[in-house]
């Protein structure tokens, strides 16, 4: 069970956060339009994550466990919005497109406060005009429950690239590779190369979004080379990853090339 707060009392609220400060699981009756002007954060709910920056904000609807993961020093600038009071209908997280004119509006709604109650409605008038949801592709990454595979999990998601096959990982705790490939295939639904190749793009994001070329992504999270990365990332997302970000810093130079995956980057 995780903590309700109402927010009734407060229309919107800066906070800063540090890396490492997260801000743990909890929901709230209203609705949470959330942006970061600058730095970067990681928003998650259940099993997925979305990544949240100048170009994107994110919205949480009315009693959405969530929980908040900062991956540089930022200020979260939140709405909330009373569903009663909502002409939205979104019952899911929905990535929004904060680029134009959306994040200087966002800005200066914040900014207003719980003053000028006029002067934000005429605004959120208009906000609600110019929210445009964003398709952006998200992997969930569920962990394991066996208390073997779901050590394996924590360490690939403490260092995504750790090289470490099922066979060198059984080792490590004491199983065979049939047995973790089982247990990983049983409990997350896909195999143990799939999940930790899940695991390492999910991990690449947040590093795309600060604008990290893409050659230092893609070793710090297990791949050889950028061209490998570009094509597992094309493969499960759908598109490139300087793509992904509308282009909003990601090292785009590299052009992906017909590579297979290398085995241990899988």
């Amino acid at each position: 069970m995780h903590p309700t707060i109402d927010y009734a009392a407060y229309s919107s609220i800066v906070i800063p956060l540090e890396a490492g400060t997260d801000v743990p699981t909890h929901n709230h009756p209203q609705h949470q339009l959330t942006w970061a002007p600058s730095g970067l954060l990681t928003m998650t709910v259940d099993n997925c994550r979305w990544v949240v920056q100048r170009s994107r904000a994110l919205w949480i609807p009315g009693g959405v466990d969530h929980a908040v993961i900062p991956n540089s020093s930022c200020a979260m600038h939140s709405l909330y919005f009373e569903p009663g009071d909502c002409p939205l209908d979104w019952k899911t997280p929905t990535v929004i497109d904060a680029t134009g004119v959306v994040g200087p509006l966002l800005s200066y709604i914040v900014e207003l406060g719980g003053r000028a109650a006029d002067r934000r409605a005429r605004a959120v008038d208009v906000l609600w005009d110019l929210m445009k949801p964003m398709s952006v592709t998200i992997i969930p990454t569920i962990l394991p429950t066996d208390p073997l595979a779901l050590r394996i999990a924590l360490a690939i998601r403490q260092d995504p690239a750790d090289p470490r096959d099922l066979a060198d990982w059984g080792r490590e705790v004491g199983a065979s590779p049939r047995t973790l490939s089982r247990r990983f295939r049983a409990e997350t639904g896909v195999s143990f190369g799939s999940w930790r190749t899940f695991e390492r793009l999910n991990a690449a994001l947040p590093m795309l979004g600060e604008g990290q070329p893409i050659s230092r992504v893609a070793r710090a999270v297990g791949y050889r080379t950028a061209s490998a990365f570009i094509t597992a990332f094309r493969r499960e997302i759908g598109t490139t990853p300087a793509a992904y970000f509308g282009g909003s810093g990601a090292d785009s130079e590299v052009t992906p090339t017909p590579a297979l995956v290398p085995a241990s980057s899988r």
